[in-house]
């Protein structure tokens, strides 16, 4: 078995699937950010608000100001140079920490997909994305045929964990045997062309959808594997990323998952990606080739390299199990919830209204959220118990300070689950100024009024 180990790890491959892998990562991310920027969604998002949710045990991660604008032009320096590949390693560390930064400044912005760029970037660091076609390569006139191969099948490792974990958390009753969510969402589509006002208001079409779905995600890392099927199943996440972008405002997340799935290709396809990139470079630069092409690239500390990727893996393959931890229904108190790769599982809206109590004479008042919050943050607010106890804590803060005494913060909250009738969320007759944040049960959440069974 050990030796088996060590001849996988010494096992070379061509390094080309890698480098275009890395070329085509840093442009995402670098059109990513424009995007971000154009729509000005720093200022809506980062500055605007009054307040800010932070990430357990991260708090003192916070937006920037006006200085915010800096990080995000260091952030998409450093993607533009780890596309290039300048000072690549530089560039990737830079990248991961100021992408990760803004990631974690504000909670109500959680999607899974910055998630998969922070994880996978934090990948990236430890792998020889510049061996060959990079500036640096250029600059140092030498270029590595080949790279260890377990270094392009740990992304593939990678984006396998991230569909078939999406996959199995679709096998759940709400999912399958009630076609909930989708079959609250897509109706609302009925001004889309052609199937607006047909397909997208057939209830068989709504299982058609969550049953195509949880197939696709548990299977089509194992169909990209192998040559035969490859093709075919690059067909389908073009199709199935290009559709649920039509269906759902999910940014840049489908087009990202579509370039990263090249990499199951052999390296013969990448390297003709190369050579017509070349082809255009030098009819542009008149580009200089005078490199030394060495055999295999070798780790200057390829144990601790080797050992810092397995954790990573290992991680990833154990966190999202992380929710088992804790009792009661998943979709309900979301314990455990993020970073686990449950897409797009939940229709959940909610109501939550704060009234604060002076615990000596019995007075209070209620609380407009929107003197405090934004839509957005009011709307992720209402229904996710962390937030509302960040909340609670941060209203009870911002009235001690303005001289109100014997402050003590409750709220009542209702939140329907998909599609479900509403019900009492939190127990209104807890003092939640007094609770603190931590990994434990939130006792306070109150119980779920049905069964979701499932994964």
């Amino acid at each position: 078995m050990i030796q088996q180990l060590r001849t996988y790890l010494n096992t070379p491959t061509n390094a080309a699937p890698l480098v275009v892998f890395r070329l085509l990562f840093g442009l995402m991310m670098c059109f990513s950010i424009i995007r971000f920027w154009y729509h000005d969604w720093i200022d809506l998002l980062y500055i605007q608000p009054k307040f800010h949710f932070s990430f357990y045990g991260l708090e003192f991660i916070k937006p920037l100001g006006n200085y915010t604008y800096v990080l995000y032009a260091i952030c998409f320096l450093a993607a533009f140079f780890v596309a290039i590949g300048f000072k690549y390693r530089i560039a990737i560390i830079t990248f991961f920490l100021s992408f990760t930064y803004i990631e974690l400044m504000d909670k109500t912005t959680y999607l899974n997909h910055y998630y998969f760029i922070s994880v996978l970037s934090f990948l990236m660091i430890f792998l020889p994305a510049n061996s060959s076609f990079s500036v640096d390569s250029y600059r140092l006139k030498k270029a590595y045929k080949t790279i260890p191969n377990w270094t392009i099948d740990s992304i593939k490792l990678l984006l396998g964990i991230v569909y078939f974990y999406a996959g199995i958390a679709k096998l759940n009753s709400d999912w399958l045997f009630k076609a909930t969510p989708l079959k609250i969402w897509l109706p609302s589509k009925y001004d889309l062309p052609l199937i607006g006002e047909t397909l997208m208001q057939q209830e068989w079409f709504h299982y058609a959808m969550s049953w195509s779905g949880m197939l696709y995600d548990v299977t089509i890392p194992f169909l990209l594997l192998y040559k035969r099927t490859r093709w075919f199943a690059f067909f389908f996440v073009v199709v199935f990323h290009v559709f649920t972008r039509i269906l759902f405002p999910i940014g840049m997340f489908p087009f990202i998952m579509i370039v990263s799935t090249l990499i199951f290709f052999e390296a013969n396809f990448h390297l003709k990606v190369i050579a017509l990139i070349k082809r255009l470079l030098n009819q542009m630069f008149k580009l200089n080739h005078s490199i030394v092409l060495a055999e295999n690239y070798s780790f200057t500390n390829k144990k601790l390299t080797v050992g810092v990727v397995a954790v990573f893996m290992l991680v990833q393959l154990v966190l999202p199990f992380r929710y088992l931890a804790y009792p009661n229904e998943l979709f309900w108190t979301e314990e455990g919830y993020r970073f686990s790769w449950r897409v797009m599982l939940m229709e959940k809206m909610g109501i939550s209204t704060f009234k604060i109590v002076n615990s000596k004479t019995g007075s209070y008042f209620y609380v407009d959220n929107k003197d405090f919050l934004t839509p957005l943050q009011e709307k992720q607010m209402s229904f996710q118990p962390d937030f509302i106890l960040e909340y609670a804590h941060y209203l009870g803060d911002h009235f001690t300070k303005q001289g109100h005494k014997n402050v003590e913060v409750y709220v009542q909250s209702y939140v329907a689950l998909n599609g479900r009738p509403s019900q009492p969320y939190i127990d209104s007759k807890i003092d939640l100024y007094k609770e603190k944040e931590s990994f434990k049960h939130k006792t306070w959440i109150l119980p779920f009024n049905d069964d979701i069974k499932g994964l």
